[in-house]
């Protein structure tokens, strides 16, 4: 696994952008590197609270849901440190998570508080049983260097500290000091999509962003290693294919470690913002294939509200008319990705097995992705990667069946065959990921540099700013 490079923030960016790119990319990287420009009326040395003013409950449903994610999602990747895969490239990890307001405009930042108690400082947002930070804890030092002024640098250290794969001392502002050892896990973040663009959604080899929605389902703790283990599954199986596609063999996107480390800081909420802007403006591929997608999610909140009205129909027959439709959705949610997320879409069925052939290992229920399925498809969501398409779901139970739990999944499913469902959908058109994507397809980058995607334009993203080490 290439070593996450936290110590380039100085690089000069290696090609002469073109004037859109280089407008676009001054403004995200001034803003990443610049927490304090966005502060607003907080003088220095002073700190965001909740005022009480009015706030956009929509933001605030938001941030909810990304600490919900967080909570979620913590657990499940310290627990995947148990499987101790030896077939599989490593990378490290942290018992916690952690965010910061900084960057955010004024009323947004006390949305943070007011939602999840985190301020300009690095909060933490979640945590693990083994993890020695509770949540709401505020880091003061990281080896001993301050870690409560620029939550960029912070964060770079904590990268850093991360990826050294060795115990280091940290202290919070409470006066608390402790020591924190990194854990190996297979390679591939798995993180969800920042509050400003929960709908995003973005699968690469070495980090996966999911949207938002999955966390309305309810995720059990099985159901949220699933998700872990299907992003690691996604890099381990469709790793090689990506790099093919492109690949660079040097990571130098101080972006690139703050998304893995948290959402909450918004240099990767601003790449995100810039990324779907330039769909919907640039005259590419990728703006056809955001409109498409954008065509796509009305169709579903069309159907979805045609099963609701169903008041003649039983309820078992409005619920099995969602599930199909929202199958349909998600077939046609994986043909329309994009960028490298277009390559990954093509082994998501092996990332499926990879996932079941796990989960017992850590003694969970196997069948954790089918009720996570069966949650998203009644509620409608969609537009994600953990619900099924017809091809998955009929290889999945296939590969159940074989090993004696097809009648497991007819229950889990709440009584509907695979068989059947397959039967239903091979009457729709069905977008196939396989028969979607060419490796030959042009990407055009540059007008704009998101094209392959968020987390590979990170990548290519030099970080320069004055006075950095």
């Amino acid at each position: 696994m290439p070593a996450a490079d936290t110590s380039c923030l100085v690089c000069p960016p290696t090609v002469q952008p073109h004037a859109w790119h280089g407008r676009l990319r001054r403004l995200v990287l001034a803003l990443a590197l610049g927490l304090t420009l966005a502060l607003g009326g907080c003088a220095t040395g002073k700190f965001t609270v909740d005022d009480g003013r009015k706030l956009d409950e929509t933001l605030l449903r938001q941030i909810r849901a990304f600490g919900a994610s967080e909570r979620a999602l913590r657990p499940a990747i310290t627990r995947s440190s148990e499987l101790r895969d030896a077939d599989c490239d490593k990378q490290w990890e942290l018992p916690f998570a952690v965010a910061s307001s900084a960057a955010w405009s004024e009323n947004e930042r006390v949305a943070w508080v007011r939602a999840l108690g985190v301020d300009e400082r690095l909060t933490v947002v979640a945590a693990s049983s083994v993890s020695p930070l509770a949540i709401g804890d505020r880091l003061a030092t990281i080896e001993g260097k301050p870690a409560d002024g620029d939550a960029e640098q912070a964060l770079a250290l904590l990268a850093a500290a991360r990826d050294a794969g060795k115990p280091f001392a940290v202290a919070t502002l409470a006066g608390r000091r402790t020591m924190v050892q990194p854990f190996e896990v297979c390679r591939g973040y798995a993180r969800f999509a920042p509050p400003n663009t929960p709908r995003l959604q973005d699968y690469h080899w070495l980090l996966s962003l999911h949207p938002l929605e999955i966390v309305d389902a309810g995720l059990t703790e099985d159901e949220a290693l699933w998700l872990v283990l299907w992003t690691q599954g996604l890099s381990e199986e469709g790793g090689a294919r990506m790099k093919t596609y492109h690949y660079g063999s040097q990571i130098v996107g101080t972006l690139y470690n703050l998304v893995t480390l948290a959402s909450g800081l918004k240099g990767a909420a601003l790449a995100a913002e810039a990324a779907m802007k330039a769909a919907q403006s640039a005259a590419t591929s990728a703006a056809t294939d955001f409109l498409r997608r954008q065509l796509v999610e009305q169709a579903r909140k069309l159907a979805a509200d045609r099963v609701r009205g169903m008041l003649s129909d039983s309820a078992e027959r409005a619920s099995r008319a969602m599930v199909v439709s929202s199958m349909q959705q998600a077939a046609n949610n994986r043909g329309w990705l994009g960028g490298v997320s277009r390559v990954a879409a093509t082994v998501f069925d092996r990332a499926d097995a990879w996932a079941f052939t796990r989960l017992p290992k850590l003694h969970a229920n196997p069948l954790a992705g089918f009720s996570l399925h069966l949650k998203l498809a009644e509620s409608g969501l969609a537009s994600n990667a953990l619900i099924f398409d017809g091809e998955r779901l009929d290889a999945l139970s296939k590969l159940a069946t074989a090993q004696g739990l097809g009648e497991q999944v007819v229950g889990v499913l709440g009584g509907l065959k695979p068989v059947d469902l397959q039967a239903e959908l091979a009457s729709m058109p069905l977008a196939s990921a396989r028969a979607a994507f060419s490796y030959d397809d042009p990407v055009n980058t540059a007008d704009n540099p998101f094209a392959r995607g968020l987390v590979d334009a990170m990548l290519d993203m030099p970080v320069s700013g004055k006075g950095r080490p």
